[in-house]
């Protein structure tokens, strides 16, 4: 399984492979492993305490390696426990590597100075992101290396520096073979890391784009941003940024360092960055929300592409001009939601005229959020009897995974009304279908995020955003998402 791997991954134009001895239960044959290699080999065969799974006798394992150096083996791997124990032999060049599963430690840079005296071509550190800034101070090590180093963090927290890395001067990243085939916490695929990411064409002069949320595994932004970049072949790619709401000020100071150009923003830091900014534009000041965030030198600049996102696909909808103050004066809007995002929707409406009303199944929530826009609130038992000509659903009722519920029943809808549901994921919703059964006119969640994120990238970029493009790597990353 492993020989065939290894060939599946040549053909695939990977450079070089790392074989994990301890994964073989069988004896392992050294001569057949690697004989006629079409790339170079990484041998390493690890213990349970670095994450791996040799469970028989550390002299075994030591004999292994000496044999792997033996054969000639482009690269072993020797934990700096054990680099003194195997000697220099031949034309094969020595990793020794530091693992940490449990934090990125203070004296990380006492540690690298150790390791570089171990008679190591290569030095490896990989250790656990417990604050995203970890991610800056390994791939400092990167930048700053006397001799080739691969520094990056593990984690959900630490995948910007699997990526990063290599920009900032290591001679290579880990991946792995697929995604269901992890052997470090937070890697990924060498797909996702070549395809999705480019990492092969990340250098030092590559701007990076990304996405703030906690927690941000689930954003297809990246997905959606990066195939755009490469329909435009610019140098830039779009990076998930795992950054707990503590550490955002901190994060946000640091950009500039780590080659941030521009980062889309979502839950749960829309407002808390507002501080971090230096300049906002009218829209993000009035609403006092920010989705996006543009670094020139040592200034930030705020932007929100929500509420234009939003207003346009329902003024697209009425065929009315959705610039113009008066453009829903005739329109009572229902509400369901008391979150940002029916907050922005609602202050978008309100400008343009609009009757808005507000529930949700907290009623003190909707109380204070029309007490601020000044305008009704309802219980939420009441919503299905309250006349609106527009029902907006800004609820996560009828997300991935639990797509078989409604806020809205479909006995309550006639063709009278029309219907916007901000859920994407699915796009069509039980609402959606209840709608269009019933005859209402509707906008989905896909609408409005391909419309805010073809802003942003206009905002990244200063190019326009082919939006079907857009459109259809969402359909394909949420449809992989369920299945």
């Amino acid at each position: 399984m492993m020989l065939a791997e290894y060939e599946y991954l040549v053909e695939q134009g990977i450079k070089m492979v790392e074989l994990r001895l301890d994964y073989i239960r069988r004896p392992v044959d050294m001569t057949r492993l690697l004989a006629n290699r079409a790339a170079a080999i990484i041998v390493t065969c690890r213990r349970p305490e670095e994450g791996g799974r040799w469970m028989r006798s550390e002299e075994d394992r030591l004999v292994l390696l000496r044999t792997a150096i033996a054969n000639g083996a482009e690269y072993v791997d020797l934990e700096h426990e054990i680099a003194d124990k195997v000697p220099r032999y031949g034309s094969t060049k020595r990793i020794v590597s530091y693992h940490n599963f449990h934090e990125t430690p203070q004296d990380l840079e006492k540690i690298y100075r150790k390791l570089t005296k171990m008679d190591a071509d290569v030095v490896k550190i990989a250790t656990l992101a417990n604050n995203p800034l970890d991610n800056l101070r390994v791939l400092r090590l990167c930048r700053d290396a006397t001799i080739p180093t691969v520094a990056f963090c593990m984690g959900e927290m630490g995948l910007i520096s699997r990526v990063l890395c290599g920009k900032f001067g290591a001679p290579w990243t880990y991946a792995s073979f697929q995604d269901d085939r992890q052997v470090a916490p937070g890697q990924v695929s060498y797909k996702v890391m070549r395809d999705g990411y480019n990492y092969e064409g990340i250098t030092r002069d590559t701007g990076i784009l990304g996405v703030i949320a906690d927690p941000v595994a689930h954003s297809h932004s990246p997905r959606v941003h990066n195939a755009l970049l490469r329909k435009d072949k610019l140098d830039l790619t779009y990076l998930p940024f795992r950054v707990p709401a503590e550490h955002l000020e901190e994060f946000i100071r640091h950009c500039p360092e780590m080659g941030i150009r521009g980062l889309s923003v979502t839950l749960p830091h829309k407002e808390k960055i507002l501080k971090c900014l230096n300049v906002l534009d009218d829209t993000s000041a009035s609403l006092r929300s920010v989705n996006t965030a543009i670094f020139r030198g040592d200034n930030g600049f705020g932007y929100n592409t929500d509420v234009e996102a939003a207003i346009s696909v329902i003024g697209e909808m009425y065929e009315v001009d959705w610039k113009s103050p008066t453009a829903f004066a005739d329109k009572s809007v229902l509400i369901l939601g008391a979150g940002g995002t029916a907050r922005t929707i609602a202050i978008g409406l309100q400008q343009r005229g609009a009757k808005v009303t507000v529930t949700t199944r907290d009623f003190p929530k909707a109380e204070a959020l029309a007490s601020e826009l000044k305008c009704k609130a309802i219980d939420w038992v009441a919503r299905q009897n309250y006349d609106c000509n527009l029902l907006i659903n800004c609820t996560p009722v009828g997300m991935y995974p639990e797509m078989d519920e409604s806020p809205f029943e479909a006995t309550w809808l006639d063709s009278r009304m029309a219907v916007f549901d901000t859920i994407y994921n699915p796009e069509q919703t039980l609402l959606v279908k209840y709608a269009r059964k019933a005859g209402c006119r509707t906008i989905t969640g896909v609408d409005m995020f391909v419309r805010q994120a073809a802003k942003q990238y206009e905002l990244f970029t200063g190019l326009p955003a082919d939006q079907e493009l857009m459109r259809n790597e969402l359909k394909r990353a949420t449809s992989a998402a369920r299945y």
